[in-house]
């Protein structure tokens, strides 16, 4: 299995858990960035950010140098699963989601109190996508 099945594999076996702010065990909740923590290493896929990282609302942004030390590369173009996002959900917010194809996403839903799994809101903007690199093994990360 591909290293971005695994990630949307994993963000989907999350569905059901807890929300909880700035929550990074799934066994207690979890948040956006905790979802994308624990998807990430329930992959195999490492991912060091601070315990209480949140997204800079300013400048809209995931920490690059983390990103790229996981593997993680930015992508532009039709979005696939596994892939991460970084959304814009309304002005001044923003929200980290897996995507799970390319009109569906797994998400920490603060409202619903859990994580679920749901089309893409038209009106959230994407940000930033950033797709895991080739295995060593020979895999693609199907940038175009």
């Amino acid at each position: 299995m591909d290293r971005a099945t695994r990630i949307a594999r994993a963000a989907g076996d999350l569905v059901g858990t807890p929300f909880r702010l700035q929550g990074r065990d799934p066994s207690i909740g979890l948040d956006c960035i905790g979802l994308v923590l624990a998807s990430l290493a329930a992959a195999e896929i490492p991912l060091a950010l601070p315990a209480d990282y949140r997204p800079q609302r300013r400048a809209f942004t995931l920490p690059h140098q983390a990103l790229a030390a996981a593997g993680l590369i930015a992508m532009r173009g039709p979005r696939r699963a596994g892939d991460v996002l970084l959304l814009e959900t309304g002005p001044a917010q923003v929200h980290a989601a897996v995507a799970v194809d390319r009109h569906r996403i797994v998400h920490a839903h603060a409202g619903l109190r859990r994580v679920v799994e749901s089309p893409l809101p038209y009106h959230w903007r994407v940000l930033a996508c950033w797709r895991a690199a080739s295995d060593p093994q020979g895999e693609t990360s199907g940038q175009r």
